[in-house]
């Protein structure tokens, strides 16, 4: 059975664009199962991405296909790149950052090939849609079993334009920031939960959240912000019934402060 296979794009749904990669895809493995992970990243937000498909690719089996196109230099002389992570896993996409993050959360790169071998391409070629043209067809030879040696050029290493900031310390207290506010208006912050005192306050500008970290979004009334570690293992800002990322006027890079009693 085929590698199931995760899609992450900026794409959105509004027009056809995500039904044309998987056609392309599904023309070279038909019998492919096919995860959509999002196709809402913020157009051309190649770190916004580079996050989300960090978060998820734990998710998924050993040796699964991740195709992920957030790609403002299509069509430039960035590369186009399939990198294996030492977990098995197969990652395709452009080589602008965007796999990175993802690649070290499954134990690392243990190695890459850049898109050279046009054969294993598709039919049409344009300079603007290489979601299509280029990464879904070889995510589909992958699924189908051909190695990834014979994709293209072997190469060291990906480029590493970005990465996410690590947390700090100011006057004895962790200092991290927001990496990402989801669609509830949760802040996701770069403080890892297994890092944090077993009782604190959360300072995000002129806010101070007391008695965290707190268990659940129900452990305080409604339209009262708390804190608690989500399910990527960070510590997240909410607010119950309500979004934190507009009540307390924050975004991604606002600072957050740990002060622990």
């Amino acid at each position: 059975m085929p590698a199931l296979i995760s899609l992450l794009t900026d794409f959105g749904v509004k027009d056809t664009y995500v039904g044309q990669m998987k056609a392309a895809l599904l023309r070279v493995c038909p019998g492919a199962s096919l995860v959509d992970l999002t196709h809402e990243v913020p157009a051309q937000d190649v770190r916004g991405g580079a996050f989300l498909l960090w978060s998820a690719v734990e998710a998924f089996p050993e040796g699964s296909l991740h195709l992920a196109v957030v790609d403002p230099g299509v069509g430039s002389t960035r590369r186009a790149v399939a990198a294996r992570a030492r977990r098995g896993d197969v990652l395709v996409g452009p080589d602008n950052g965007l796999l990175v993050p993802a690649l070290e959360q499954l134990g690392g790169l243990a190695g890459a090939v850049e898109l050279t071998g046009s054969t294993y391409w598709g039919p049409r070629q344009s300079r603007t849609f290489h979601g299509r043209d280029v990464f879904a067809p070889v995510v589909g030879h992958l699924a189908a079993g051909v190695p990834l040696e014979k994709l293209g050029r072997k190469l060291e290493d990906l480029e590493r334009p970005f990465s996410f900031p690590r947390p700090g310390e100011e006057d004895g207290c962790p200092v991290g920031e927001v990496l990402h506010v989801d669609t509830y208006g949760n802040l996701i912050t770069n403080l890892p939960g297994a890092v944090l005192p077993a009782r604190f306050r959360v300072h995000v500008g002129s806010t101070v959240l007391e008695d965290a970290p707190h268990a659940h979004y129900q452990s305080v009334p409604a339209g009262k912000p708390l804190s608690l570690v989500g399910s990527a293992g960070l510590l997240e800002v909410s607010v119950r019934d309500g979004s934190a990322a507009k009540e307390l006027g924050a975004a991604r890079g606002a600072r957050v402060r740990i002060e622990p009693y």
